[in-house]
């Protein structure tokens, strides 16, 4: 990934997780590479999940295949902040 669109990935990851989980700011804020979201975060249901997936992909222009999602990919914000990066260089 390009070094200089780590910052903006990871901030428009923070930003949904905490508009579509209504999350504070200072809590996502808080989030770093190993913090776990999903089963963690009793806001990130299965139904959150589907929004926040539509909501990265809105945001960073991306498109996300039912396939493409695991449990991997939600285990901690930086899996989920690896994920987009990745789906955004493509």
């Amino acid at each position: 990934m390009v070094p200089e669109q780590k910052p903006e990935i990871d901030t428009t990851v923070r930003a949904v997780l905490r508009d579509v989980l209504g999350l504070s700011a200072e809590r996502a804020a808080a989030f770093d590479a190993t913090t776990p979201l999903f089963g963690a975060l009793p806001e990130l249901d299965s139904m959150a999940v589907a929004g926040v997936l539509t909501e990265l992909e809105d945001r960073l222009g991306i498109l996300i295949e039912d396939d493409e999602v695991d449990g991997e990919m939600l285990e901690t914000f930086g899996a989920l902040t690896t994920f987009a990066s990745n789906k955004a260089l493509m």
